[in-house]
């Protein structure tokens, strides 16, 4: 089910169709120094992650991570999306993407339509992110989509120690507007919500 696009992706909720996809991802060398090794050894391991995580989420919240399609191909190259941690108090921003589509600005157009989807169609007024302590390139995006550093936090009592990003309500439609999304009103316009088609 496609929730937002932009003019070069299409996110879609993912589904056990993606458990290839996302055993490719979550097995990179990247997705494992950043995030962690989530158990997925297998292509079973990939479904169960897709139906426990992601596929729960839109159950219970009507919002998760969500795969990311070039629109070209129907390529996945990535997961962008919304996801709500017992540890935190607001909603955060998470996304990845395989590194053979890093350095071609999908992150940041994936994000920026994942805000202001938050915004319009959800109704958050605060969205937030984590990031590792050494987690450089995540931060800068963080940094161009308009989140500035908050604080530091650990979603575990052992945990590691995290960045806590957090990004204005304004700035969720000023990250918005870089990909031809010129005012709110062009956002709702250009935004296609799943459901309202």
């Amino acid at each position: 089910m496609t929730v937002t696009q932009t003019e070069r992706l299409l996110l879609r909720r993912l589904d056990v169709r993606d458990s290839p996809f996302i055993f490719e991802l979550v097995n990179e060398p990247s997705w494992l120094r950043y995030i962690g090794d989530k158990g997925v050894k297998t292509l079973q391991d990939a479904q169960r992650y897709i139906e426990d995580g992601p596929i729960e989420m839109y159950q219970r919240l009507g919002f998760g991570l969500y795969a990311v399609e070039l629109k070209e191909n129907g390529a996945p190259i990535g997961i962008c999306g919304l996801i709500k941690r017992d540890a935190l108090v607001d909603v955060d921003l998470g996304f990845a993407f395989l590194p053979r589509f890093w350095t071609k600005g999908y992150a940041l157009e994936s994000a920026s339509a994942v805000m202001s989807y938050g915004r319009s169609a959800l109704g958050l007024s605060r969205i937030v992110a984590i990031v590792s302590q050494d987690n450089h390139r995540s931060a800068s995006l963080l940094k161009k989509l308009g989140f500035r550093l908050e604080s530091s936090v650990s979603l575990q009592p052992d945990g590691d120690e995290l960045k806590l990003y957090a990004a204005a309500p304004c700035l969720l439609w000023r990250a918005a507007s870089r990909f031809r999304l010129a005012s709110p009103r062009r956002v709702l316009a250009s935004i296609t919500v799943a459901g309202l088609q």
